[in-house]
């Protein structure tokens, strides 16, 4: 059998509160298969979004290990991570806020390919045609200033940000949760399509159990910093055991079949 791609053990964090510090992580332990959607679902604080912040990076963990790869993820430093960074990318509940409102979509582009060194100057032009036909975009948009173009474009544009490095993993943080619902669908589909065509695997971030439940493969449960559940997404919020997951149930007025 396979390893995971990513296993995640015992992962901790802790913040101020006042005089005192509280658990944003609390011993966080889950893995993502090669291919999989892994959702992590639980309430506004409950701490989804800290894990994320953890795995790539952006703040340290204080306990816990994260292997990924294979490799020892935080050991590595300066010039190993940044390397390894192409692998695990980052998709933003807000599009706007995920980039200098006045780049163009091509700039937005060209940046990963010229950072990651991807792409020699001249073949970018046509690498950013190609990302932009991927996720469904007019070529004719590349030079629109990202506030320019509407939220979906956006979104579409920041996956295609996303994938230009060929990532094994990507993180959705709340990646859908503020587009309107036929937007929304649109979207999951796109990912699904780039799923099942390059084996990409999502950690996915959400409040939404009627989202989880038609995305996702598995799902874990968070409250309070602690996983209460985890298991097949379907089966998971069809029958929740614990009382944070049958409180996100409850929330929703009707799970639908599929979306």
């Amino acid at each position: 059998m396979d390893k995971p791609l990513l296993t995640v053990s015992g992962l901790t964090r802790h913040f101020p509160r006042g005089a005192t510090r509280v658990a944003a992580v609390d011993g966080v332990s889950f893995h993502i298969e090669p291919g999989e959607t892994l959702a992590l679902a639980g309430p506004s604080g409950s701490g989804k979004s800290t894990v994320a912040r953890l795995l790539l990076r952006l703040i340290d963990a204080e306990a816990g290990s994260i292997t990924f790869k294979g490799e020892d993820w935080l050991a590595l430093r300066g010039a190993a991570l940044r390397a390894r960074r192409r692998d695990l990318q980052l998709v933003f509940q807000d599009s706007l806020a995920a980039f200098n409102p006045r780049t163009t979509v091509a700039q937005a582009l060209d940046m990963p390919l010229r950072i990651h060194g991807l792409a020699p100057r001249s073949e970018r032009p046509s690498r950013i045609a190609a990302l932009l036909e991927r996720v469904g975009l007019s070529l004719t948009l590349r030079h629109r200033a990202i506030h320019e173009i509407s939220g979906g474009q956006r979104q579409r544009v920041a996956i295609a940000r996303a994938i230009a490095t060929t990532p094994s993993l990507v993180v959705l943080d709340e990646a859908v949760s503020a587009l309107d619902v036929s937007v929304r669908g649109k979207i999951l589909d796109l990912l699904l399509d780039l799923q099942q065509q390059e084996k990409i695997a999502y950690l996915f971030i959400s409040h939404d159990l009627a989202v989880v439940r038609a995305f996702a493969h598995r799902v874990a449960i968070l409250d309070k910093g602690r996983i209460v559940e985890q298991g097949e997404a379907r089966k998971i919020i069809d029958a929740p055991q614990s009382d944070i997951g049958k409180a996100l149930v409850a929330a929703i007025p009707a799970l639908p079949a599929k979306m």
